[in-house]
């Protein structure tokens, strides 16, 4: 699915003409580097922002995962992005947002790469029983307004073994790793957009906002 040529940098023009969403990708700012992309998306939100803003890093400096742990993040070696959201939903059930993120990459990886990923709970996606990917959802409360929902995603693309610290190596996996080639992370990108997108509008948007979409 994926071809193997490989895009050293992502291109927010091409992925915006590409996924062609109608909500997740309306908006997509590509960063060479920052902190966490979770932190640094809610510098281009305003308060009256469209849900669906996504801001990609080539590198975080201070990448999060669960329960504060960091997430490694080589420089132009995979996807670190961070999706602004405004679903209609509790703050007590912000877990649907993180099992709809992990069963769409899940997808993505399944169909796209013959791979057979497997889902760890709470927030885990792996190969071969190493993490190749995660996710790290925040809901912001905001005054008269719908709950904010940040949803961080890390996918480990291309990285050697010996690019993960020696404490990870045993425990972390890149897709490049799994499949014995590169992955043309610019096709990735556009492939993740696209079914985070439709999934999204099936599994967490009412009948009405779908409407007025």
């Amino acid at each position: 699915m994926f071809p193997a040529e490989i895009s050293d940098r992502l291109c927010a023009d091409h992925l915006l003409a590409q996924v062609l969403s109608v909500t997740i990708g309306r908006q997509i700012i590509v960063l060479e580097q920052t902190g966490s992309t979770n932190d640094a998306i809610l510098e281009f939100a305003t308060g009256d922002s469209q849900e669906g803003l996504v801001l990609f890093a080539e590198h975080q400096t201070a990448g999060r995962g669960q329960r504060g742990n960091r997430w490694e993040s080589v420089a132009r070696k995979g996807l670190w992005f961070s999706m602004l959201l405004r679903p209609e939903i509790q703050i007590k059930d912000s877990g649907r947002l993180t099992i709809w993120a992990i069963e769409t990459i899940s997808d993505v990886i399944r169909t796209g790469f013959s791979l057979e990923p497997t889902i760890k709970l709470p927030n885990d996606v792996q190969l071969y029983g190493r993490k190749v990917a995660g996710v790290l959802v925040e809901m912001r409360a905001q005054e008269k307004a719908p709950y904010l929902a940040i949803v961080g995603v890390g996918i480990n693309v291309n990285q050697s073994p010996d690019d993960f610290p020696p404490e990870l190596q045993s425990r972390a996996i890149s897709l490049a790793t799994a499949l014995h080639r590169p992955v043309d992370r610019q096709q990735l990108a556009i492939a993740v957009l696209r079914h985070l997108d439709r999934t999204y509008r099936e599994k967490l948007v009412t009948g009405v906002t779908r409407l007025q979409s």
